[in-house]
């Protein structure tokens, strides 16, 4: 059995930890805020779904890349970690120290993602790892906040949106030159292709 990554313990001590936090922070904020800062402990547990054993990558790496490395754990670790920790974070800061709109942008994020396995799964009339959560917490946790945050201004969704589909498009396109970089390199083993 491959051994889940290492960043996937921050998700499974996170989620609790920032859920235990919940009745300190419910009198303290606005229902709004509270919504945005639910999309972090949602897509943490969506991860442990995803991610454990490595599911998503060997999935990805199977059906997307036709058996090449085209996820690495370097980059499914960038994504994780920066792509969703970090702008989750950055977005629930902006959303409370500068204006609710920017909380968006982890709402879309959630939802896009959602969309993603969702459709995913559709098109492929199969599982894909991290569906079941897209489902089960995505959808709820991500149409809450965007009721919460439906009063904000149109540039702030279109922004929060463009943000979202932008990160999961450039997640697409660098799977997509890896596959050629490893293709044009004649091999399957990832070792003799550039990462």
């Amino acid at each position: 059995m491959t051994p889940s990554p290492a960043w996937l313990w921050g998700a499974r001590a996170g989620a609790p930890l920032l859920l235990a936090l919940l009745p300190l922070l419910g009198g303290a904020w606005s229902v709004a805020l509270l919504a945005v800062f639910l999309q972090q402990p949602a897509y943490m547990l969506h991860q442990l779904e995803e991610h454990t054993h490595d599911r998503f990558r060997a999935w990805a790496n199977a059906r997307i890349g036709g058996g090449l490395d085209v996820l690495t754990p370097e980059a499914v670790a960038v994504i994780n970690v920066g792509g969703v920790w970090a702008v989750n974070a950055a977005s629930l800061l902006l959303a409370g120290l500068v204006d609710a709109g920017f909380g968006l942008v982890a709402v879309y994020l959630t939802l896009v993602n959602a969309l993603v396995h969702i459709l995913g799964g559709l098109a492929l009339r199969a599982y894909n790892p991290g569906l079941v959560t897209a489902v089960l917490l995505f959808l709820p946790a991500g149409a809450a906040g965007l009721a919460l945050l439906a009063p904000q201004p149109a540039l702030a969704h279109l922004g929060g949106l463009g943000f979202a589909i932008g990160l999961h498009a450039a997640i697409i396109l660098h799977v997509r030159r890896r596959r050629e970089e490893i293709e044009a390199c004649g091999s399957r083993d990832p070792a003799t292709a550039a990462r």
